[in-house]
């Protein structure tokens, strides 16, 4: 199971985050990112967020006006089929390794994405497993850029 990193992400707090060109993973997530409500986001087991870009695709195929970075997502990945992933599972990301901790369930700072419609989109994401990605752990710190390879190393779970 192979893909790229479409897209790194980070924000001062909230949504979207912005795309950085490279970008140090460490035990709290990437370098320079802050979450806005860290009762609920952030912390060592959801140091990072991925998300599908053929996710993101899909949705903004349902009307949803998203782009890499829209979700709150820290990697936008290409190429990985969501559908097969499973908490346990350890990727590469560029020099990084990381665990996949747990599906994310979509909060309601995505309201802004629904035009009016509460619940929209989150209802959207959860209507396809993992559509609305898995937080994951830093278990080896690194750098991650922007087309660099992401692959299962360890299936093991």
């Amino acid at each position: 199971m192979n893909g790229i990193v479409e897209q790194l992400s980070i924000s001062k707090g909230g949504v979207p985050k912005y795309p950085m060109l490279q970008a140090w993973a460490g035990p709290l997530g990437l370098e320079g990112d802050v979450q806005r409500h860290t009762e609920i986001h952030g912390g060592p087991l959801q140091a990072l967020l991925l998300i599908s870009r053929e996710d993101l695709d899909a949705l903004r195929e349902d009307g949803f006006p998203v782009v890499p970075g829209s979700l709150g997502e820290n990697l936008t990945v290409s190429g990985i089929d969501f559908r097969q992933l499973r908490p346990g599972m350890r990727l590469r990301a560029g020099d990084a390794i990381v665990e996949l901790t747990r599906v994310r369930r979509p909060c309601a700072q995505l309201e802004i994405y629904n035009g009016g419609e509460t619940g929209r989109i989150q209802k959207a994401m959860l209507a396809v497993a993992a559509r609305s990605g898995f937080y994951a752990a830093v278990l080896q710190a690194g750098a991650i850029r922007p087309g660099d390879s992401i692959s299962l190393i360890d299936a093991a779970v």
